[in-house]
């Protein structure tokens, strides 16, 4: 998993251990604005989901990561190979889902989870009072722009996401990074990510959870928020000043002033 998941372990040898888990199209290098700050009291661990960034693309078996719980399977993999304890799983978006779930199955391994922009559900459920931002026609069109046109859905998908117009620096960025992974394994993995429906999970999360939200999230209505605030046991719901999906990327300082101030008195 080291290798194949480009695992890389950086900070205070001693420290306590924080797992960063990036989201979909992204790779470890999203967190570099995040991670400096924190390696000077923590130990840090960052890695490429596998299909993203320079993991190895070959061990990406559709069938077998057709469910989310084949990454959070990864993630406990790679913590039991670095012999970690009580870490924190730091994750945003899909890989905070993933996050959650890899807590939930082996909460002896995960102390606190520090979730950034988190989605239980992007669909709309009406049935069940839940809007999560996305009618099934809205995401049905957004997967086959995806699937038609991987570096179109790119360039016009990175600046919404990022929260910044087409050209500045996280716009840049994100869109280098979803133009950057391979079409055939983004398509897959988008539908997993887009059509996910975790609620119960975060229903019965198993460890204590900050939940960082911006308060103009074009992809997360602050509903969604507030449902995990209410609906999480142990949530903390702390809302950024911020336009966007991606708050490391555009307010790091306030990220890394958000979790020092979690993980203050632990």
């Amino acid at each position: 998993m080291i290798t194949r998941n480009k695992v890389v372990v950086s900070g205070l040898t001693s420290g306590q251990p924080i797992v960063f888990i990036h989201g979909f199209g992204c790779d470890q290098s999203m967190w570099r604005q995040v991670v400096p700050s924190l390696a000077e009291d923590f130990r840090i661990v960052t890695y490429d989901l596998t299909g993203m960034g320079q993991s190895d693309l070959s061990a990406y078996d559709p069938g077998r990561y057709a469910d989310l719980q084949a990454h959070a399977d990864d993630l406990l993999l790679i913590i039991d190979e670095l012999e970690l304890e009580k870490a924190v799983l730091v994750g945003h978006s899909i890989g905070a889902t993933i996050g959650l779930l890899a807590a939930n199955r082996e909460p002896g391994k995960v102390s606190r989870l520090v979730l950034v922009s988190p989605t239980p559900c992007f669909l709309d459920d009406e049935s069940h009072g839940y809007h999560g931002g996305f009618s099934q026609g809205d995401l049905e069109e957004l997967i086959s722009f995806l699937d038609e046109n991987h570096l179109g859905w790119s360039a016009q998908m990175a600046p919404t996401i990022a929260g910044q117009p087409a050209g500045a620096p996280a716009a840049d960025e994100l869109t280098k990074g979803f133009c950057r992974t391979d079409p055939a394994i983004a398509q897959h993995f988008g539908r997993v990510t887009f059509f996910a429906d975790e609620r119960s999970a975060f229903e019965r999360a198993a460890c204590p959870a900050l939940i960082l939200h911006c308060d103009d999230d074009a992809l997360v209505p602050m509903q969604v928020a507030e449902w995990m605030r209410d609906r999480m046991p142990g949530a903390t719901l702390k809302v950024l000043t911020a336009t966007g999906h991606c708050p490391h990327m555009t307010v790091p300082s306030d990220v890394v002033a958000a979790i020092r101030d979690y993980l203050k008195d632990f």
